[in-house]
């Protein structure tokens, strides 16, 4: 909920505090700044991600964000952002976030020195799927990206467009699908082993 005057409800919390350190506030004016204090940190939580967001956005590094978030280094001001971010995945802990994006990319890490080392092989099957004749609408699309991926130098680019391609040729290309399913099998593979790495390592 947001607060429709940040500063009116600070000075009214202020004014409460004020009055019961002289003994002189009563229970109505101590429940309404308690109720003002809860909504006003529930804004406060709010606009801290958006702020670090924007700076990030601006050019900021986590090295210089550190020292306005409070922090000590760049690995604690990211993190805290994490905590601070909301889930899309279904983590219901700031630090179960915190984990899952660290998996994710040691994963896209992982994945990504796979692909330069079989980027021959990526190459060879994206320039197979892509040269496909008599594709339908959906997989046309699919292959139309896959060669305009090939013109990009990092190979892990290939893998999103292979693995969308797969569903495409299961009816009439069973081997070629079959050999894109191999590679997601592969990539996600690697996912789960480095995940499984970097927790054993913290």
């Amino acid at each position: 909920m947001d607060v429709p005057d940040p500063a009116g409800a600070v000075r009214r919390i202020h004014e409460a505090v004020t009055a019961a350190r002289g003994g002189a506030a009563d229970q109505d004016s101590l429940l309404a700044a308690l109720a003002g204090l809860r909504l006003l940190r529930e804004e406060l939580a709010a606009w801290e991600p958006e702020l670090i967001t924007a700076a990030r956005a601006a050019g900021a590094s986590w090295v210089t964000l550190a020292p306005a978030l409070g922090v000590a280094s760049r690995q604690a001001a990211e993190r805290r952002y994490l905590r601070l971010q909301p889930s899309n995945t279904g983590e219901r802990t700031g630090e179960a976030r915190v984990d899952a994006e660290r998996d994710r990319r040691a994963g896209d890490r992982a994945v990504a020195d796979w692909a330069r080392r079989n980027s021959a092989i990526l190459r060879q099957l994206a320039g197979r799927v892509s040269a496909l004749h008599g594709l339908g609408p959906a997989a046309q699309e699919t292959a139309d990206r896959l060669g305009a991926a090939l013109g990009d130098d990092d190979p892990a680019t290939l893998l999103p467009p292979l693995a969308e391609a797969r569903p495409h040729l299961a009816a009439e290309h069973a081997g070629l699908a079959h050999e894109l399913g191999e590679i997601s099998e592969q990539t996600d593979q690697l996912r789960r082993d480095a995940a499984g790495n970097r927790r054993s390592r913290d």
